[in-house]
């Protein structure tokens, strides 16, 4: 339930990264910008807080998707939407390259806490705040976005970073598959707090992200019962990955990335039983790296294609 590609514009490529904003982001930013009218004596202020707020969601995104190259993942894409920013990387399948991959996004929130800390000192400092009052409100407006981003962020509620960092810190005692699941169900729990709380104070905002937190723990919890099953299937002898060097489970956990049909490649001599696609390359179930399936068993001619696991 993350956004796409889909209805979003190219912005850039930084650090080769692309950057994308979906068009819902700039609806919403009119919203917002015409409801905060009167904070500030011009609306241009109302305009560069709006961008701050991104600039710092987009700050924290890159900080995930930084993190995740230093472990030898891979993150490409960037979509910045209403509801703030998705940084789509895929860490190695280890609990602690994951950890930092997630964790390094709120630790970017924290860097800037004493940087905007100390500006706004200084600006007391100098007088600044009563011949400028416009700056000095939106140095406060910005900081108090930043430190409430961390917060939020930092819930133990699935998929938010917190609750991905529970999940990352579970899986070294639980495995790959449980840690999931015990993080989507805490995730649930998380959702009929929040839900509460948006009924509450009448936020449409806040029961707009409680569905969004719903979906995603759902689709957590679906991910983790095939993790699970994955995990408890039988191995095939005489095939390996060859960068973990763990033996393919047996069963359809692949998906044609043409007709979308699941299968066991390797039952199926890496030919789609639907649309008769060759696959070349397929990704590892344990370690997600990919590789070409010959790799996995040296005497398989060449192919063409790629195979993904099974959604």
């Amino acid at each position: 339930m993350l956004p796409t590609n889909q209805g979003s514009i190219r912005l850039c490529r930084l650090a080769g990264i692309d950057l994308f904003v979906h068009w819902s982001w700039f609806l919403v930013a009119w919203y917002e910008i015409d409801q905060r009218t009167g904070r500030y004596r011009s609306p241009v202020w109302n305009v560069v807080e709006y961008l701050a707020l991104f600039l710092i969601v987009l700050l924290h995104e890159f900080g995930h998707s930084l993190a995740c190259r230093q472990v030898g993942g891979q993150a490409e894409r960037i979509v910045l939407w209403p509801l703030g920013g998705v940084a789509y990387v895929q860490p190695p399948q280890r609990p602690g390259a994951t950890l930092w991959s997630i964790a390094a996004g709120p630790l970017v929130n924290v860097a800037l806490v004493p940087v905007l800390l100390l500006l706004h000192k200084a600006l007391e400092v100098f007088g600044a705040g009563r011949a400028t009052p416009d700056v000095f409100r939106l140095l406060q407006a910005i900081t108090t976005i930043n430190i409430g981003l961390l917060i939020f962020n930092l819930m133990p509620v699935y998929p938010l970073d917190g609750g991905q960092i529970l999940r990352s810190l579970l899986w070294f005692a639980l495995g790959r598959a449980w840690s999931l699941a015990v993080a989507a169900i805490l995730g649930f729990i998380g959702v009929a707090a929040l839900a509460l709380l948006a009924l509450a104070v009448r936020s449409v905002w806040l029961g707009v992200i409680a569905v969004f937190i719903l979906l995603n723990c759902w689709n957590g919890l679906r991910h983790a019962v095939r993790l699970v099953r994955t995990a408890r299937a039988p191995r095939r002898e005489g095939l390996m990955c060859p960068s973990c060097r763990n033996a393919p489970p047996t069963g359809a956990f692949w998906t044609c990335p043409r007709c979308g049909e699941s299968l066991d490649i390797f039952a199926s001599q890496a030919v789609c039983p639907r649309c008769d696609a060759t696959l070349l390359a397929i990704r590892c179930l344990d370690c997600g790296a990919y590789s070409p399936v010959a790799a996995w068993n040296p005497s398989a001619p060449p192919l063409t294609d790629s195979a993904q696991p099974a959604s």
